[in-house]
């Protein structure tokens, strides 16, 4: 009988738990409401600049992979007036893609329009490199395109609007931008080295023969150039029972400071010469990998590099766009501090601040 009695309870706290949990789901099924849209802009979005990357991002985007599976987006492509035509088919085979998340796009060659009410901007625009041409020739090229455009995110686009440079020269061109949209917090403009930092990564991983998903913390610092620096100083291998230095594992320092770095300097050129054109599926995929952790969150313990405006960390002068090893969290990020750095990685960080502030006092002087 007192069993019984035991298993009547248990059979009522059971029943009980049950529909409690009926209950929560049915009341959850209300406040389970669908987030409203965030607008993207991506300028030189049919591709006539720089290649194909625009191309490779829209389903990227349109699928969830740079801003999460639930988030809805409105897309606003912009490119110049003979790239009308392109960007009507590009937008036609988006619709036939039927993006559950993808509520609508907007295709112009109107920058105004196209920088409306924007959350994201993503500047893939700009005058393309040509044959011969220098840093301060391409810088001159895309004074007057960046002006044009941080003036009507400045006066058009959501007053929270993240933007992030990719057009070369990046960091430059994400200065001469913050120039005329002045209003955008300095900490929503960034440059994409995310490209050079996901080359090191492979490098690495090829090195050591491991998968690229168990290498991590690599850094890219400084500027997005044929100078740029991979530094493997304090990147990490998941080894299985814990994680080991990189360092320690390649057991080589002079493949870390020689081939490893010119490997990622000139992995677009290996690129260029086998493909016959640059790269554009790693670039949208290095795109998409920024405003996801930028967006959403860097894995604990875990960081990347972005291209961001330095506050003076590791000596690098106040008011550059320099790239440096951060952390994200809530839509904001965090550069890593204390990091040890030696003699070999300063005087490579030194050249490339160097380079940064020869590019930004020319850029000014075309500016003023």
């Amino acid at each position: 009988m007192e069993n019984l009695e035991i298993v009547q309870k248990v059979g009522v706290v059971l029943v009980c738990v049950y529909l409690s949990w009926r209950i929560i789901r049915y009341i959850w099924s209300f406040l389970d409401v669908e987030k409203d849209p965030l607008i993207v802009l991506v300028t030189g979005a049919a591709g006539m600049s720089f290649g194909q990357i625009a191309y490779a991002l829209f389903p990227m985007i349109a699928k969830g992979a740079m801003l999460g599976p639930d988030q809805p987006v409105i897309l606003h492509m912009l490119d110049i007036e003979p790239a009308g035509d392109i960007l009507k088919g590009v937008k036609l085979e988006l619709m036939d893609g039927a993006f559950p998340l993808l509520k609508g796009v907007i295709t112009t060659t109107d920058v105004i329009e196209a920088c409306k009410g924007v959350d994201i901007a993503i500047m893939l625009g700009g005058f393309p490199r040509r044959k011969g041409m220098s840093n301060k020739d391409l810088i001159s090229k895309n004074i007057g395109i960046y002006k044009a455009q941080a003036s009507a995110l400045e006066q058009h686009a959501d007053t929270n609007c993240k933007v992030l440079v990719v057009a070369n020269p990046a960091n430059t061109n994400a200065l001469i931008l913050k120039e005329y949209a002045p209003s955008i917090p300095e900490e929503n403009i960034t440059s994409l080295t995310r490209l050079d930092h996901n080359r090191a990564l492979n490098q690495l991983s090829e090195n050591l023969n491991v998968h690229v998903g168990d290498v991590k913390n690599v850094i890219m610092w400084g500027n997005h150039s044929s100078n740029q620096y991979p530094d493997a100083n304090h990147a990490m291998v998941n080894i299985g029972v814990g994680h080991k230095s990189v360092k320690e594992l390649v057991a080589d320092d002079n493949w870390l400071n020689t081939e490893f770095i010119t490997n990622v300097q000139r992995r677009g050129e290996v690129i260029i010469k086998s493909r016959r054109l640059s790269s554009a599926l790693s670039a949208a995929s290095a795109t998409c990998d920024h405003m996801r952790d930028w967006i959403l969150g860097t894995p604990k313990g875990t960081w990347v590099s972005m291209g961001v405006y330095s506050d003076g960390s590791y000596g690098i002068q106040p008011g550059l766009i320099y790239s440096f090893p951060v952390t994200c969290e809530k839509g904001e990020w965090s550069i890593v501090q204390g990091l040890k750095i030696d003699r070999f990685a300063r005087e490579k960080m030194d050249a490339l601040e160097k380079e940064l502030i020869e590019e930004k006092n020319f850029a000014y002087s075309c500016l003023h």
